[in-house]
């Protein structure tokens, strides 16, 4: 079940979660929408990035897909290196998070290990299509390069 802090994080409301995890929320409920993951899974899920990023800022326990999402590069490392490595269907899902938060970097060390650029994700979309939600050009323009 979503808390409070689920909703702020649903709805990109980042004074909200200010005043909930000042107030004692625990910034890693369970309960998100679709994962059943803590408030990070909803902000990711709904591409609501400064409350993603204020999530993390805050302590919030980063899931791997959520790292490829926000571009953070030392989670993406971690858990190349943990055994077992990533399978080819969880780098796939992370890279269409990098393309979807428009990550670079993130999207070419995923597709570099084996990722599948012409998988149909969420919304039906390609990582390709996903990358177009970002808004990112430079990024749409090196992806569609890669592929």
């Amino acid at each position: 079940m979503e808390t409070p802090l689920h909703q702020a994080a649903s709805s990109n409301d980042v004074a909200a979660l200010d005043a909930l995890l000042d107030a004692g929320a625990d910034i890693n409920a369970a309960g998100a929408v679709f994962t059943g993951g803590g408030p990070l899974s909803d902000a990711v899920v709904f591409a609501n990035w400064a409350a993603a990023r204020r999530l993390v800022e805050r302590g919030a326990r980063v899931e791997w897909w959520q790292a490829a999402a926000l571009g953070l590069p030392g989670i993406m490392r971690d858990r190349w290196e943990a055994q077992p490595p990533p399978s080819r269907d969880e780098i796939t899902r992370a890279f269409w998070h990098a393309c979807r938060g428009g990550h670079r970097s993130t999207a070419e060390y995923l597709l570099d290990r084996g990722a599948d650029p012409h998988w149909l994700g969420w919304d039906h979309k390609t990582p390709i299509r996903a990358a177009d939600d970002s808004g990112n050009a430079d990024f749409i323009a090196w992806l569609h390069s890669r592929l």
